[in-house]
């Protein structure tokens, strides 16, 4: 009988245990997209500054869902992370099988090609969870385990397997940025959306939209 688990349930090293999973210290891609330096048009900053002190005064108090309305799905859709073929999905469930092990769940957030249902995923955004969960499962694993589940279940329903699958898991305030490349990945430091780190995380989420687009639409 084939062996299925849901993303919630695998730890990081259960999934270095069993798809050999390899942590990078270092990432020249990820590098690339920690440093962004997208220009940000004057309404886009003075939105931003709204969102930061949103999360600054609420971040305690938000449950998860309010936290996906009022900040994270406001700044995703700010970088309005949608083009020619590709557009951005919530909830989507995903369901693979690799190595004979079958991943599945429910993806929060990805951008992908597809205007019904997503196919050639390029980003996913995973665990919209209070910085102090006081109702928290303690049976499901931490969302990092979580997410690089997803990203290897997108990973494996990619038409190019090659190309590198961007990620991030958020904490309340706090974003952490992951880049998965084969079985290799890479995680950023904490970025504070409550600090002045928002501008990071947006531009990030533009040089994504920029990297899509050339993937998508390349220069002849």
């Amino acid at each position: 009988m084939m062996k299925s688990k849901s993303f919630k349930f695998w730890t990081t090293q259960q999934l270095h245990e069993q798809f050999g999973l390899q942590k990078q210290p270092q990432s020249a891609r990820l590098m690339q997209w920690l440093t962004a330096t997208q220009p940000l048009s004057v309404a886009q900053t003075e939105c931003l500054e709204m969102l930061r002190l949103d999360l600054l005064e609420n971040a305690d108090y938000w449950n998860e869902e309010e936290l996906k309305i009022k900040f994270i799905g406001q700044i995703v859709e700010l970088a309005n992370l949608q083009g020619p073929g590709f557009r951005t999905f919530y909830d989507r469930p995903v369901s693979v099988v690799r190595d004979t092990i079958r991943l599945f769940g429910k993806l929060d957030m990805l951008v992908a090609t597809g205007f019904q249902t997503p196919t050639h995923p390029f980003f996913c955004i995973h665990e919209y969870k209070q910085e102090n969960n006081r109702d928290g499962d303690r049976n499901v694993a931490p969302p990092k385990g979580q997410l690089l589940a997803e990203m290897l279940a997108v990973q494996t329903l990619n038409a190019t397997p090659d190309n590198p699958i961007y990620g991030c898991y958020v904490l309340g305030r706090n974003w952490f940025l992951v880049v998965l490349e084969g079985t290799q990945y890479a995680i950023s430091d904490a970025f504070v959306g409550s600090q002045a780190d928002i501008h990071q995380i947006f531009r990030s989420l533009l040089h994504l939209k920029d990297y899509i687009n050339q993937v998508l639409n390349p220069i002849a």
